[in-house]
């Protein structure tokens, strides 16, 4: 700092450096008074602002986006816990701040900050990685110096800590202390292998292999390599030569004026009184930023923060004798095996489909991503609550064996504890007083607090609960809805009456006489046994119409067309019969409902008071959501609670319907031998999970192996040791009378309708036909017996015609047939003679 102040008494228009973000910090407020740019190739603090230092330049990348990198590299591994470990001064603290930012925007976090003060001994390193080690994260990122970094690698390396299962993340300055010591060591190497490594990207240009071949013709021995900040510093220099240039050829002036605000204090060794302020600096500072060239770190330009535009990082994986670049990143197009200045020619894109990197060779020389965390080696197991129930004990209860409780939830959740490829040290501690149902909304708000680290049980999956916890993949389906009690309906003499309809009984006997009149007309002429006197054919007709209800008719039919109509007359029949047989059975084996409730809306309007289990969020739901009053709610304690509520009913002191969750619900029914039935549908959908505490890894894991179980079939068999009883869903369906009418059936009675009329209107045109065959022969009969009635004067021809027409409908088809034989005979007879008369005429 001393010396920093003795070169500002020569009056400099501009300072290129320091490498340090804690002496810039000290420099820029000298600076800032003295109007002379600071432009910096080493100070990457992020609060090294424009806003508080408008005199500083930066002419590297801020650590504000190496943090970003970070974070997205940590995202794009899906870790979410990491250990920050860093040196406790301005750069580290400030550098990691950013970082839990950028990490909370992307839902993780940084479980512990480890920070030591700068230049600590390495027994007080190896005490900080001690502890750091015990914990839950495996995920380290290290923001030190250089040398610090080579020496906590190497305690690390004694600890164990570079095994497989642990992750390093360390910013550039790793990077920088390697390509500076190139080639390096193979012992420090190998302290090395597996670690990731942010290093800032510079373009490989032609220009940037010819500096570097200059650089290695010249033999400099101290320096036998050059790091990213080597090119960031040769670049700076240009720029300020280039800004000097512009400058002056722009008319600038260098002059210096005195500072009265400067003065030494008594007994100060800093000469302030001898610093003078640069009178153009302000105009020097706008040149510097309006420069705009490309050099061996790439665009040299500056956006309104006084940033360099366009940060890139190289993601490197240190492995074997050297360092493998496995990706890139920029503020641009995120993480990406293309480079940047590839990228910057292509609209940026972001997307996590479009986040790529190179295979990674870890800790431990594995190809496989570690998990990222473990359970704490501190000797302590997941504390997991489980409530305390006093009801509904088959899904979670108090057990005198170990592991303490039992049940269904705790089954399915050791099961998929056993899916898990590691070990899972647990405790299962009860939560409630044990003499009535604990609160769930407490219970999920304990593990919250990090009282306990899990909650296993009948837990519902509510939105405020998610808010601050993680759950699993559900379980157990479940939801809200209403019970309500039944009774049995008492049978009725005319019960037999009650599967259809007055409409659909009158419509079904009109049918059945119909067709049976039909197949008499149509078997009149062909069949016996639908002949003979007025009273036996009409005692026939009924018979055999109602027979057929039972298919037991012993008429035979004979002509086509009265088999066509029997037949699918004898289809409509059976369709009757079974559904009548259905409905009838059904009748008689059915509940009704004690209440006018039919489901949550019908409840709601009402103003009878609603039962409701102790400790479950149903209360919050109906009050909240649905407004129902508070004072309509009435909590009760167990199944036997639900069970005398509901049969005394709101006049008696109990419950007109009680709102639970299904799972519960089909418990109750089941045991109570069906004598409760829901009513309308499921009013909220959700499911029971096991719940973790926020950002918890070990929800993610459940929830696969929770899945597998649901694959390959053990989580029904679960359910069916505990839970599978007498089932009351096929009753519940539906409980009212539904009677049979003709709507259900007026197709088929169309049919049926349709066919017979189709078949008589077939008959009657055969019969008309062969009537007109055999009228000319009745007109010369009656013209025989009346010689002498003169013609066109034939009385009552009308009446006479239909007489005849009904005797001829009457008579047998075999008689019909033989007369118009015989006539055709006497026709063809009579057409011979008159021939031969012909002949001898």
């Amino acid at each position: 700092m001393y010396v920093a102040l003795q070169l500002m008494e020569d009056e400099v228009i501009a300072a290129i450096g320091p490498q340090s973000s804690g002496i810039a910090h000290v420099i820029s407020h000298v600076v800032n008074e003295l109007h002379v740019p600071l432009v910096s190739f080493g100070a990457t603090d992020p609060s090294l602002s424009s806003l508080q230092y408008p005199y500083f330049v930066r002419s590297t990348q801020s650590d504000y986006y190496q943090m970003y990198a970070i974070a997205d590299l940590v995202d794009y591994y899906r870790w979410r816990e990491i250990i920050a470990i860093y040196v406790d001064d301005d750069n580290g603290r400030n550098g990691i701040s950013v970082l839990g930012d950028a990490l909370a925007k992307k839902r993780a976090k940084i479980s512990y900050k480890a920070a030591f003060p700068p230049g600590s001994p390495k027994k007080d390193i190896s005490d900080l990685l001690n502890g750091v080690n015990l914990m839950e994260s495996r995920v380290f990122v290290l923001h030190v110096n250089p040398e610090t970094g080579l020496n906590i690698f190497g305690i690390a390396d004694k600890l164990g800590m570079m095994n497989s299962g642990y992750v390093w993340i360390a910013t550039d300055s790793l990077a920088s202390a390697l390509d500076s010591l190139e080639p390096v060591d193979p012992k420090t190497m190998n302290l090395l292998q597996g670690v990731l490594a942010l290093r800032h990207h510079t373009p490989d240009t032609i220009e940037k292999k010819n500096f570097l071949s200059r650089m290695k013709r010249l033999r400099i021995t101290e320096t036998p390599s050059f790091n990213s900040y080597a090119l960031y510093a040769y670049d700076t220099v240009w720029l300020v030569a280039r800004a000097l240039d512009a400058f002056l050829k722009q008319g600038g002036v260098v002059s210096f004026s005195s500072d009265p605000m400067l003065r030494d204090t008594n007994g100060s060794v800093l000469h302030l009184e001898s610093l003078r302020v640069f009178d153009n600096g302000p105009t020097f500072l706008q040149t510097i930023l309006r420069t705009n060239y490309t050099g061996l770190t790439g665009l040299v330009q500056f956006d309104n923060d006084r940033n360099r535009i366009h940060p890139a990082y190289d993601i490197l994986n240190i492995g074997g004798s050297g360092m493998r670049r496995i990706g890139y990143w920029s503020n641009y197009s995120g993480l990406s095996v293309v480079a940047p200045e590839i990228l910057y020619k292509k609209p940026p894109n972001t997307s996590t489909s479009s986040q790529q990197l190179h295979d990674v060779i870890w800790p431990g020389e594995t190809a496989v991503k570690p998990r990222g965390w473990v359970f704490p080696n501190n000797g302590k197991p997941l504390r997991i609550a489980v409530p305390n129930r006093v009801s509904y004990l088959e899904f979670v209860s108090k057990d005198k064996n170990p592991p303490g409780v039992r049940g269904y939830c705790i089954d399915v959740f050791e099961a998929a504890i056993s899916l898990l490829p590691y070990p899972v040290p647990r405790e299962y501690i009860l939560f409630g007083p044990g003499n009535r149902n604990p609160s769930y909304d407490d219970l999920a708000s304990q593990v919250a607090l990090n009282n306990y680290d899990a909650a296993v049980g009948d837990v519902t999956i509510v939105p405020n609960r998610t808010r601050f916890l993680d759950f699993t993949q559900p379980y157990m389906e479940s939801g809200l809805v209403v019970v309500v009690p039944v009774k049995e309906i008492k049978s009725s003499p005319w019960s037999f009456l009650k599967p259809f309809t007055a409409q659909m009984w009158c419509v079904t006997g009109a049918f059945f006489i119909f067709v049976g009149t039909v197949v008499w007309i149509l078997e009149h002429r062909h069949n016996p046994e639908f002949r003979g006197r007025p009273k036996k054919q009409l005692m026939t007709v009924f018979w055999f119409s109602f027979s057929t209800m039972f298919f037991s008719h012993r008429e035979n039919t004979v002509s086509g067309l009265g088999r066509l109509v029997l037949i699918i007359w004898l289809f409509v029949v059976l369709i009757i019969n079974s559904s009548y047989t259905a409905s009838l059975t059904s009748i008689l084996t059915v509940q009704q409902l004690s209440s006018q409730i039919e489901g949550i809306d019908s409840l709601i309007s009402s103003n009878q008071p609603i039962g409701i289990q102790e400790g479950s969020f149903a209360r919050k739901y109906l009050t909240e959501e649905l407004n129902i009053q508070p004072s309509r709610i009435v909590t009760l304690k167990n199944m036997e609670a639900y069970v005398d509520a509901l049969e005394r009913g709101p006049k008696d002191g109990g419950v007109m319907a009680v709102v639970d969750e299904l799972p519960y619900i089909e418990i109750l029914m089941s045991s109570s031998n069906c004598k409760f039935r829901t009513v309308g549908q499921e009013f909220t959908k959700s499911g029971w999970g096991f719940a973790f505490q926020r950002d918890s890894p070990l929800a993610v894991d459940m929830s696969t192996a929770i899945l597998q179980l649901s694959e390959n079939g053990d989580l029904q068999k679960i359910h069916d040791k505990w839970l599978l009883q007498h089932d009351c869903s096929t009753q519940d369906s539906n409980v009212d009378i539904n009677k049979l009418s003709l709507s259900c059936f007026w197709g088929l009675f169309l049919i049926c309708g349709i066919a017979c009329i189709l078949a008589l209107i077939a008959f009657f045109i055969r019969v008309l036909c062969q009537y007109t065959k055999f009228s000319p022969e009745r007109e010369q009969h009656d013209e025989e017996i009346s010689p002498d009635r003169p013609k066109g004067k034939r009385p009552f021809r009308t009446t006479a015609s239909f007489r005849d027409l009904m005797y001829f409908v009457d008579k047998k088809e075999k008689e019909i047939k033989e007369i118009l034989r015989q006539k055709s005979k006497k026709r063809r007879r009579s057409l011979s003679s008159d021939g031969q008369s012909s002949s001898s005429a």
